[in-house]
């Protein structure tokens, strides 16, 4: 029997959701004030958060298995921000609390400031009914 492999990795799941956060977080930027779209963003940014927490110790699993525990303790410290965030920025948002919104997105933007999302992506607008999604939840 062959090897199954996984093409939708944890890993590929995280690259995926961080360029969609950057993507989040500009257009949130732009923003001139609180409305519809900003609420889609902000639930947006808080959801893929704390999807890209849940994939961390997905991807962990396999090196500890092999007796690589610093370095999944090391991945594991390095990415411990995205569930802090994403329940700041649930917090805000359902208070409304606009400036505490925008430092949240602005703490994520500096985390995630490395990844480069290219002008011709194909993410689209994931961030379209976020808002009623993270109220259902």
């Amino acid at each position: 029997m062959s090897r199954i492999i996984n093409p939708d990795s944890a890993g590929k799941e995280r690259t995926r959701l961080t360029k969609s956060v950057v993507l989040a977080v500009r257009a949130l930027a732009q923003q001139t004030g609180p409305g519809a779209e900003s609420r889609d963003l902000a639930a947006f940014i808080a959801l893929a958060l704390a999807s890209i927490s849940e994939t961390i110790d997905v991807s962990v699993a396999a090196w500890e298995k092999r007796g690589y525990w610093v370095k999944a303790d090391r991945f594991r410290m390095d990415w411990s921000w995205a569930g802090q965030y994403a329940k700041s920025m649930r917090i805000a948002l359902f208070a409304e609390d606009w400036a505490e919104v925008a430092r949240v997105a602005a703490q994520t933007a500096q985390r995630l400031q490395k990844i480069t999302v290219p002008a011709g992506h194909h993410l689209g607008t994931p961030w379209i009914g976020a808002w009623k999604v993270i109220q259902e939840k």
